[in-house]
């Protein structure tokens, strides 16, 4: 078949009008080590090599980094550094070790976890005595997927963890479908994940315009790509491949790749600093509210209880901006902290009545604390009829927004009952 969608309906385990290929077990190696083809001149320039096993064969390439190596604000030996704190992701289990990790990124077909998504690369790295080893497989043709998936599944199960960006959702989904697409079942149990993704949403998604991998690098890790090949673009660059042959056009994607398990290792340095304790000290704190708290916030969802309330002190006593108020205000409401989430609300609620457009939630979490709680009737009436006024002052402004409408509604409906209760609570 020469035409890219005859080639991708293989890739899919399609062949032309015949239907699906039949799947199964293999009782002899694919191809055995007298009868390996040699690889055309062309690919020398990618510095790959044909990799075989019982399944068959497939590329490699393999780059070698020393542990020396800075990448951006990160030296690839803080891995044995701060792997450590990565026990955090999974409290209970023995302390993680570099050695342990293997990070992943896969360069696909698509951009679902259907059958129809191919990994043609597969990128893992891991660290090996004092070197930092990175793995490219890749495959030219549906043969050779069941080889490299072989070779895969030894790397995983060498390791404990599992390090990606996303892959507990996309990567590992992506791999466990092509492990049954090609017969070979469920070929390993789901690793305990180390994703990446969700700790840099947590911290970052208010601060950074997107929380890609290539963002985040470039915003808190201190990495430039030069003339980096967007992920985007890797799978036209293959069906390229698939259509001419030429595998000139995937030294981008083998770079850009390379660049993403490079990005990972420093993620893991970074998080695992985070939740080693080493902010303030290894690393700096940061420098805008926002991110301030909301590092404090993950870090308490962590377990790292200690190091958040450190966060949120410094926070205190370093911004005096209202902004941060209210999200901390609920984080002690939550957890009963009620002697702090008070101060908070009510200094939200003298900005929010400076402001030309007021908000007034710090307003009615005051009316309810005094009411329900400290059955101060008459403070939680006063908090009640600003909360009114600030309504108003909104609903001025969006005269057709039923929203608005409702809202103030329910604040008069609040104030009526506040007065008839301080009534009583005189009589």
């Amino acid at each position: 078949m020469s035409s890219i969608r005859d080639r991708m309906n293989k890739l899919r385990g399609l062949t032309g009008d015949n239907g699906p290929v039949e799947q199964r077990e293999e009782a002899v190696p694919l191809v055995l080590a007298d009868e390996a083809e040699e690889l055309s001149s062309s690919w020398e320039p990618l510095g790959v090599r044909m990799l075989q096993n019982d399944w068959g064969s497939f590329l490699i390439r393999r780059r070698v980094y020393p542990l020396p190596y800075r990448h951006g604000h990160h030296q690839l030996s803080d891995l044995h550094l701060y792997a450590p704190g990565l026990n955090a992701f999974h409290p209970g289990q023995p302390a993680i070790s570099a050695g342990q990790i293997l990070f992943l990124d896969l360069e696909t077909t698509g951009l679902g976890v259907g059958t129809g998504n191919v990994p043609f690369m597969t990128g893992i790295a891991y660290v090996e005595e004092e070197r930092f080893v990175i793995e490219q497989l890749l495959i030219r043709h549906p043969a050779e997927e069941r080889a490299m998936l072989a070779h895969l599944k030894q790397r995983v199960e060498r390791h404990s963890y599992l390090a990606t960006y996303n892959g507990k959702t996309f990567d590992w989904p992506v791999l466990a479908g092509r492990y049954i697409m090609n017969g070979l079942g469920r070929a390993m149990a789901d690793p305990k994940h180390l994703d990446f993704l969700h700790p840099s949403r947590s911290i970052w998604r208010n601060t950074l315009a997107s929380c890609r991998l290539s963002h985040v690098e470039e915003e808190r890790l201190g990495i430039f790509r030069v003339n980096d090949l967007p992920g985007s673009e890797a799978p036209a660059r293959y069906f390229r491949f698939l259509s001419d042959n030429d595998p000139g056009p995937l030294a981008e994607v083998f770079t850009h790749n390379e660049l993403d398990m490079l990005a990972l290792a420093c993620l893991a340095v970074r998080f695992g600093l985070l939740l080693g304790g080493g902010l303030g000290t290894a690393l700096e704190y940061p420098e805008g509210s926002e991110e301030l708290l909301r590092t404090g916030l993950w870090l308490e969802r962590m377990g790292m209880q200690e190091e958040a309330e450190r966060l949120y002190d410094r926070l205190i006593h370093t911004d005096p901006s209202p902004s941060w108020c209210l999200p901390l205000a609920a984080r002690d409401k939550k957890c009963g902290n009620w002697q702090r989430a008070v101060l908070l609300w009510q200094k939200a609620a003298n900005s929010a009545e400076q402001s030309q457009l007021p908000v007034n939630d710090a307003h009615i979490e005051l009316a309810m604390y005094f009411e329900h709680r400290s059955k101060d009737y008459e403070r939680a009436l006063h908090y009640t009829e600003h909360a009114l006024e600030l309504a108003m002052k909104r609903l001025s402004l969006y005269r057709n927004d039923p929203k608005r409408r409702s809202e103030v509604d329910a604040i008069r409906k609040r104030i009526e009952r506040l007065r008839r209760k301080a009534g009583r609570y005189h009589a």
